[in-house]
């Protein structure tokens, strides 16, 4: 669902599929072939939140930016059940896993893998093409060759679901 808030209405890119049960508030734009799944709260009340063309935001994503600022993500980023974001910025193909916490203002670089419940604390800068985890996160290994076909495939697995939801729609039924 789309709520306008303080003057400012999302803007959502071509192709790009919006759950019906997902909460799209103010000042968000997504850009083109994204997944937006259900339950997602991306809320563009008092901050702006940019997304990249081709990102999938999955299940129960909360998103959004602090007062006056902007949380800024790239292309291809890929967001994983329940992970509750709250960054400055998050590089193009990054990837950061279900339940993982990106807080105020941090920083997640290209290609940086951020693990499955792992919590990137406020003001902290992940680089490029690293893989992180625990609380706080910290660097445990490079980004491989494995990890870039793996994630690249599953990037690919969400752009080609966003367009399946919009060729033949999700249909209530009554059990």
């Amino acid at each position: 669902m789309f709520y306008s808030f303080d003057g400012k209405k999302p803007v959502i890119g071509k192709d790009t599929y919006v759950s019906e049960t997902a909460l799209i508030i103010g000042d968000v734009v997504i850009g083109d072939n994204c997944y937006i799944g259900h339950g997602a709260i991306l809320r563009g009340d008092y901050g702006r939140i940019e997304i990249g063309s081709k990102t999938a935001v999955e299940e129960g994503v909360i998103m959004h930016a602090p007062p006056n600022e902007v949380c800024k993500v790239g292309e291809k980023v890929t967001f994983g059940h329940g992970a509750i974001i709250h960054s400055q910025s998050i590089g193009d193909m990054a990837v950061i896993g279900m339940g993982a916490v990106a807080s105020i203002r941090s920083k997640i670089g290209s290609w940086a893998i951020v693990a499955e419940g792992a919590v990137v604390k406020m003001n902290q800068e992940i680089p490029d093409k690293v893989v992180v985890a625990g609380n706080p996160a910290r660097v445990v290994r490079e980004v491989e060759e494995r990890d870039t076909e793996l994630w690249s495939y599953g990037k690919n697995i969400y752009i080609d679901l966003a367009a399946k939801y919009l060729k033949i729609g999700m249909h209530r039924i009554e059990l």
